[in-house]
């Protein structure tokens, strides 16, 4: 009995200090001055990376201590949806520069770059399915498929049809990984699209007005309301031909977030403050909130 008492202390006294930091985790973390965040990604490591919309530079932050630093220099054009692999590797949406990179997130390094479109585009978001990088383009009704260093161009057909404003914008996995999920910012309609591009529109019983990041988790999807300051937490069906909301999410600190990404218990989202003028000097956020 004593034996097993001691053995159960020193248990609880090697999980304490990792329960602790957990607790002690930012829950609201400072970018530098004038940076204009818009994506974010997370692997498995307490690691975020973050994309500029002033010149692409990307943003190591620790989730653990708040710390951060600049790993990648930017081409001078934006950054904006990106995915981290399990290779390590940031794929890297380019907005209105028509393009997307891949980095190697240990050093930096950009392993590769591909201008997918020209003239009037915005390569808005990307999505890792099926062995494939796939990238919306939120003025142009076009998927950009990059696999193992090719790029294709998937025209989307069906149900999507592309208006004024911003179309196409976040991307994720459908449930099964055997399509795509998509939300069109301007109508707030949420749409499957196979990997041949005919898209079929998700029965949805709630406006995705403003539609942005999504992040899927297992059959719940998360879709990030920019100027709504609001998280939609919709439940799917097996075959993503329904959704149903479950709750609205919003928090005092939002300030127009874009995108989200999850570690553990928690959802992060950086403040973009589209509402706000941007200097030199305007303060940026990454908010972390209870995974609902």
């Amino acid at each position: 009995m004593i034996r097993r008492v001691g053995v159960v202390l020193a248990v609880l006294l090697v999980l304490s200090p990792a329960t602790a930091a957990a607790t002690q985790a930012p829950t609201t973390i400072a970018l530098p001055p004038g940076f204009r965040p818009e994506g974010i990604a997370i692997g498995h490591a307490p690691v975020a990376f973050l994309g500029s919309l002033a010149d692409g530079d990307i943003y190591r932050v620790d989730l653990r201590t708040g710390n951060g630093r600049v790993v990648s220099e930017g081409p001078g054009t934006p950054s904006v949806g990106m995915k981290l692999d399990d290779h390590g590797r940031l794929f890297v949406s380019g907005g209105v520069a028509g393009n997307a990179r891949v980095i190697d997130t240990r050093n930096g390094r950009v392993l590769e770059s591909h201008q997918l479109a020209t003239g009037t585009t915005f390569v808005n978001d990307v999505a890792l399915v099926g062995g494939s990088a796939w990238f919306t383009d939120s003025n142009n009704p076009v998927l950009y498929r990059l696999t193992c260093g090719r790029v294709k161009n998937v025209p989307i057909t069906g149900d999507f049809v592309y208006g004024e404003g911003l179309n196409a914008n976040g991307i994720a996995p459908t449930p099964d990984g055997r399509g795509l999920l998509v939300v069109s910012s301007n109508t707030g309609k949420l749409y499957t699209i196979g990997f041949n591009g005919v898209s079929r529109e998700v029965a949805l019983d709630y406006t995705l007005t403003n539609g942005d990041g999504l992040l899927l988790s297992g059959r719940t999807l998360y879709v990030v309301q920019n100027r709504l300051n609001t998280v939609a937490v919709l439940k799917l069906d097996r075959g993503a031909t329904t959704a149903t909301l479950e709750r609205t999410v919003t928090d005092a600190r939002f300030d127009v977030p874009t995108t989200v990404a999850s570690l553990g218990g928690r959802l992060y989202l950086p403040n973009a403050r589209f509402t706000t003028t941007p200097t030199p000097t305007t303060e940026y956020q990454v908010v972390a909130i209870p995974r609902p």
